[in-house]
Formats: structure tokens, sequence, C-alpha cells
């Protein structure tokens, strides 16, 4: 565990929920991955990011499925892409990325409570 911070620390990281509109692999990126574009809802809109996700998931699943991001962090420049997120997922015990997201659909742009 890392240090203990405050739940207004918490507060501070705006998580949302999105739903993934586009996806394309990222062949120019230093390692395996693939861009994202995600509609966090009428506030937000839709938002660049690139994932390296390339071990359990192809573009053309993706699209639909609802991630959470990070979305008050400045943007990261990443090769040609402008990463305007930061898609959340979780190692397994390869240390490949499984996306964190929802068990159910919830509209997009919802923050995490």
């Amino acid at each position: 565990m890392t240090e203990i911070i405050s739940y207004a620390d918490f507060e501070r990281v705006d998580i949302r929920v999105g739903t993934i509109v586009e996806a394309e692999p990222f062949p120019e990126a230093r390692k395996p991955a693939i861009k994202l574009k995600i509609d966090f809802g009428p506030d937000i809109g839709i938002k660049k990011s690139s994932a390296q996700i390339t071990v359990h998931y192809r573009p053309e699943e993706l699209v639909g499925r609802q991630v959470l991001g990070v979305v008050n962090f400045p943007p990261r420049q990443i090769g040609p892409v402008r990463s305007e997120v930061l898609t959340l997922g979780f190692e397994d015990e390869a240390g490949a990325i499984v996306l964190a997201s929802t068990d159910k659909p919830v509209p997009n742009g919802k923050k995490l409570m």
C-alpha cells in the first residue's frame, strides 16, 4: 500500500466512465499500443488516449466498451498522438494491462464516487 491520503485528495482525481467509439492500432508507439477515442458525454466530449492493452484486446473488439479514465490530467504527447485522458487498467500476473470498467452500463461522463 502507498501513503495514506485524505478524501479531499481522492476527490481531486476526476475519474469518469466513457464509451470507446473508435480504436485503431498504434504502430508508431515505442511499446505496442492502441489509439482510442472515448466518449465521456456531452460535458467532456470525445477524448483521445493511447493504451498499452494489445495483449488482451484487439481494436475491433473495443468499440462500444465502457472504460474508466482520468480526465483532469494534462494532455501528454505520445509519439504523434496527444493523449488527453489516462485510460485505467490493472496489471495481470504477467504484467499485461486489463481495462478497468463497470459491470453494468452507466451514462457516459459519470464520475467515480
